[in-house]
């Protein structure tokens, strides 16, 4: 668990140019009333891409927002996680 409500696996550590700095999940998520939120799903090469064949949903500030399962195309969604977390642990290293 991240905090009372995200749902986390493994992790990362960044460092922002403001020298800000922190820890996230590589991959996660948060079942909220308005909306399942999948974080840090944008922002790599590949997201556009994969985003145009996902189905219905919105974004905004790095995370997918998807009201219901079922108005996404799963598979995509898989491919979309498994691409965000190469990409991340590309750019930040263990």
């Amino acid at each position: 668990m991240w905090g009372p409500s995200i749902i986390g696996f493994g992790s990362y550590h960044y460092t922002y140019e403001s020298g800000r700095e922190g820890d996230m999940p590589l991959a996660g998520f948060s079942p909220r009333k308005a909306a399942t939120v999948v974080y840090g799903m944008t922002g790599f090469s590949e997201s556009e891409a994969l985003l145009v064949k996902l189905g219905k949903h919105t974004t905004g500030g790095g995370c997918l927002y998807i009201k219901k399962l079922t108005d996404v195309d799963e598979k995509v969604l898989e491919t979309l996680v498994l691409t965000s977390v190469a990409a991340k642990r590309a750019r930040h290293p263990s």
